[in-house]
C-alpha cells in the first residue's frame, strides 16, 4: 500500500503541549508522561513472575487459518505526527485503505463499533481540544464532542449504547469518562486514569493509572463505582484490552524493550507472549479472542517510521506482518 501526496507540515505538535501520550524515536504513541493520582481505595496484588515467550520470526499471510474482521489502525503516511490518519485494512492486511479525510488535521486511537459497522477515533479540534468522532466505513463522519477537553481512546460500549474515553484539560487531570453514543450527556466514571477499555459484558472499564507512582492496570464497576487493582506489573506502559475469552492483553518494559503480555481477568498467569525484540505495544484482540494485533518493530527494529502492524494467536504463534511501508502504522484495533 502507497499513498503519494504531497501536504505541507502544520507548524507545532498539540500533543507536547496537551501532556497527550508523548513520543520517542520511534514513536511511543501510548507513553503518558503527566502523573495520575489516583482516589479510592484498591488492594495490590502481589508481583508476579513473568515468563518469557519463544523467539519467532514473521511470516507471510498466507495461511488458509487467517482470522476474520477488520483492523482499524493510525497510518502515519505523511510521516509526521500532526497528519495521522486514520486507515483500515482486513484481519489478513488485504484492503488497506485510508478512511479519514483531512490531510492537515491530526486523527488518532481510533476503534471498531461492536456491529463493525463504524470507527470512532480523536481529532485535533484546536488548542488544548481533541474531539471524538464517529465514522462510518464509507467515510462519513459525524462529530460527538465540541471542545470539552482532551479527549482521547474512545471506545463503544459492548451493546452499543455508550462511549468511555480519556478526559484532560489544562486544570484536570486524566479521568475516565463515559457519553451517550450520541455524545450526549458525558460525564466522570472516576476521575485518574486513562485509556479504558469495557469488560465482555459492558459491566467494568479497564484502565491504566499511577496509583501508587507507578503505572498499573485497575478497573472500575459501572454500577458501583468500586476499584480494583489488577494485579502489579513492572513498567506497564498503558494500552490494554479484554478478550471475550475473560482473558487481559497489555504491554510493559522499557523503550525499545516493550513486550505484550497476557493475563487472566483477576491479574494471575501472567505471562509473555511476543518473541522478544520486537519492541510490540498496543495490543488489541480479534473478536473470537484467539488473536492480537499490535504495533511491532521487528522488521525496522531501531527506524524513527520502522512501526508496523503484526498480528499472531495468542499463543504467541503464528506471527505475522500486515502491514510494510516507508512511514509508521500503529494503534491498532481489531473490530468485526
Amino acid at each position: 500500500m502507497r499513498w503519494r501526496q504531497r501536504i505541507p507540515l502544520l507548524l507545532l505538535l498539540l500533543l507536547s503541549a496537551c501532556s497527550l501520550p508523548a513520543t520517542e524515536a520511534p514513536p511511543d504513541p501510548f507513553e503518558l508522561s503527566t502523573q495520575i493520582a489516583l482516589t479510592g481505595e484498591a488492594t495490590p496484588r502481589p508481583q508476579p513472575t513473568l515468563a518469557p515467550a519463544n523467539t519467532a520470526t514473521a511470516s507471510p499471510t498466507s495461511d488458509p487459518s487467517t482470522p476474520v474482521g477488520k483492523i482499524v489502525y493510525v497510518c502515519q503516511m505523511f510521516k509526521v505526527q500532526v497528519g495521522d490518519q486514520i486507515c483500515i485494512m482486513n484481519a489478513d492486511g488485504t484492503g488497506q485503505r485510508r478512511l479519514s479525510t483531512e490531510d492537515y488535521t491530526r486523527h488518532f486511537y481510533p476503534s471498531m463499533a461492536p456491529d463493525g459497522e463504524s470507527v470512532v477515533y480523536a481529532q485535533f479540534g484546536g488548542e488544548n481540544i481533541y474531539n471524538i468522532y464517529e465514522m462510518t466505513l464509507a467515510g462519513q463522519a459525524k462529530q460527538l464532542t465540541d471542545g470539552l477537553g482532551v479527549l482521547t481512546a474512545p471506545e463503544i460500549s459492548p451493546d452499543g449504547s455508550q462511549i468511555a474515553f480519556t478526559y484532560w484539560t489544562p486544570t484536570i487531570d486524566h479521568a475516565i469518562w463515559i457519553m451517550n453514543r450520541d455524545g450526549s450527556n458525558p460525564h466522570e466514571v472516576t476521575p485518574s486514569g486513562w485509556d479504558p477499555t469495557w469488560s465482555p459484558d459492558g459491566g467494568e472499564i479497564l484502565f491504566a493509572s499511577d496509583h501508587n507512582g507507578t503505572i498499573q492496570m485497575y478497573t472500575v464497576a459501572m454500577d458501583s463505582g468500586s476499584l480494583r487493582q489488577v494485579n502489579v506489573m513492572d513498567r506497564l506502559r498503558g494500552r490494554t484490552d479484554w478478550s471475550p475469552l475473560g482473558e487481559i492483553v497489555t504491554y510493559s518494559g522499557t523503550s525499545w524493550h516493550r513486550e505484550l503480555f497476557l493475563m487472566n481477568a483477576d491479574g494471575s498467569n501472567i505471562h509473555q507472549i511476543t518473541p522478544t525484540g520486537g519492541n510490540s505495544q498496543g495490543p488489541s484482540f480479534s473478536p473470537d479472542g484467539n488473536w492480537v494485533t499490535y504495533t511491532g518493530y521487528f522488521d525496522h527494529y531501531g527506524e524513527d517510521h520502522g512501526c508496523e502492524i503484526y498480528i499472531m494467536r495468542t499463543d504467541g504463534s503464528d506471527l505475522r506482518r500486515l502491514t510494510d511501508n516507508d512511514y509508521c502504522d500503529w494503534q491498532p484495533r481489531w473490530g468485526r
